[in-house]
């Protein structure tokens, strides 16, 4: 899903695997504890963790200070996912890219 987006690569991050728009990471995947990491600023993290605390929360430590989100993969909603890797794409690609999701 994460490669969807325009101009995305896939790498490693340490012991897992991160999605990047211009070296930017927006998601990391750690398919041994089933569960992403997202990258939000402040509201939409918020936002996102108010649906289901057991599903999409902050990572706790400073990291999810900084907006990083865990999402639990068994757990959440395709449809929600989708939207979540969404706007996180858009919070750290260059402004022209993002424009183009945040039409939908």
């Amino acid at each position: 899903m994460a490669l969807a987006f325009a101009e995305t690569e896939e790498s490693v991050h340490f012991e897992n695997t991160s999605f990047r728009v211009k070296k930017k990471i927006f998601v990391t995947l750690s398919e041994k504890n089933k569960r992403a990491c997202l990258k939000f600023n402040e509201i939409d993290q918020s936002v996102f963790c108010s649906f289901d605390k057991t599903t999409i929360y902050p990572v706790p430590n400073k990291w999810g200070k900084q907006g990083w989100t865990f999402v639990e993969l068994q757990k959440v909603k395709k449809e929600t996912l989708l939207d979540a890797l969404k706007v996180a794409y858009c919070t750290v690609a260059p402004k022209k890219l993002a424009e183009h999701y945040r039409q939908f």
